[in-house]
Parts: structure tokens; sequence; C-alpha cells
């Protein structure tokens, strides 16, 4: 790309389907998209158009400026966004009514569509290319959409108050779940294994709590 993209194309980019990165516009605007790099069509009918990894990067760079990373926070879209973002504990005035749970629901089916359109043969069971770069918010998203709840802003590090955190690690294709409840801890791990992640149980030399390392799986 040698151009940034127009205002019109940027906005078509902004408004892209947070999770599948399918866009909506033109037959025209699309097409200069794709030229760009920034969207790809899908062969198969009805031959929508999603973001590219560029695209998809190109989406969150204003996001990104405005946060630090996500090691020091949690992975969540501020509420006025009008973004989706899954809970990864930690959130203030958690909403966790009936239009959550829907929403929670159309993003992972979401996922799981873009898991068949970009995963080798089709695979719905092992994560994806997106999921690979948005680690937390990829296991935070399969926790929360089969029912996991997420731990509030008043719980303190030590877990008081329960619910699971997703943390970015160390390791670059890792993220560390803390849930205080050990039979919690293990459905998380189960949830986690059921989704297409590697999972292993630990515990902090430190603090001698039980967590989780988990990765996605490849095969």
């Amino acid at each position: 790309m040698t151009r940034p993209p127009t205002a019109a194309q940027r906005r078509i980019i902004d408004a892209a389907e947070p999770v599948t990165g399918r866009l909506t516009g033109t037959e025209i605007q699309l097409a200069a998209l794709v030229k760009r790099g920034l969207a790809f069509r899908h062969p198969r009918p009805p031959h929508d158009h999603f973001l590219t990894p560029a695209g998809h990067r190109l989406r969150e760079t204003a996001e990104v400026a405005e946060k630090v990373p996500e090691t020091a926070v949690p992975a969540a879209a501020p509420a006025e966004t009008g973004v989706f973002a899954a809970r990864v504990g930690g959130e203030e005035a958690a909403e966790a009514g009936p239009a959550r749970v829907r929403e929670v629901h159309s993003a992972w089916q979401g996922l799981l569509e873009l898991r068949r359109m970009t995963n080798p043969g089709g695979a719905m069971d092992r994560p994806c290319g997106w999921e690979r770069t948005h680690l937390v918010r990829a296991a935070a998203l399969a926790l929360e959409a089969a029912g996991h709840r997420p731990a509030g802003a008043d719980a303190d590090a030590a877990g008081a108050g329960g619910g699971y955190r997703v943390r970015a690690t160390p390791q670059p294709e890792a993220v560390a779940v803390r849930e205080p409840d050990a039979e919690a801890l293990r459905a998380c791990a189960a949830t986690l294994e059921k989704a297409g992640w590697q999972v292993g149980e630990h515990t902090d030399p430190r603090t001698r709590q039980r967590y989780l390392l988990a990765s996605p799986r490849r095969a």
C-alpha cells in the first residue's frame, strides 16, 4: 500500500464487523480495498468481502494508539465506542443482562464462521489467525461465550470476589487464566480445550495459586 486509504475507505474499514471483519460497501469501494491489500473477496457465495490482516491492523491503529499495552490493562474497548470486546476480567460496570448474552453469542458464532472461512479445510475446532494475533480477547470470548463469569473491577489480584481473569504472558503464544475457585478453574480449562486451545495447569511460585497457561492448538 503506497497511500493511506481515503476517508470513505477508512469509514468502511472502521465499520467492519468486529470479529469476522466482514465489510459493507459498494462493489467499487470494496474492489479498491482489495487492490490495496486491505480486503479479500471470499471465493464462495455470497462472495462477501472481509478485512485482511493488514486491514485489521489498520482499523486497530487508532484504537491501540489511545491505549496502553494489553499486558497492563484489560483488553476491553471503552463502552462508549460501541465496539464489542470480550471481557477479560477486571472491567468496570460490566453489564450481564440478556442483551450482553446475545451480543456474546453473536460474536462467538461470528468467530466460528471466521474459523470456517480462514482455517485450512474449513476447520472450526481450532483457533484461526485472528485469534492468534488477539490471544487475550480470543480466550476471553471462548470463556464468556460458555457462561463463565469474569472477575469484576472490585476483585483484587488475589481473586477476592471470584471470576476469571485472562492476561498476556511473556510467552509469544500463551495467555494466563486465573480463577480463585479450583473447580471453576478446571471448568475454564475444559472450555478452552473444547474451543481448540492447549491448556496446562501451573502453580505460581510466588503466590502458590494455581493458574492456566493456554495456547491456540495448531492441529
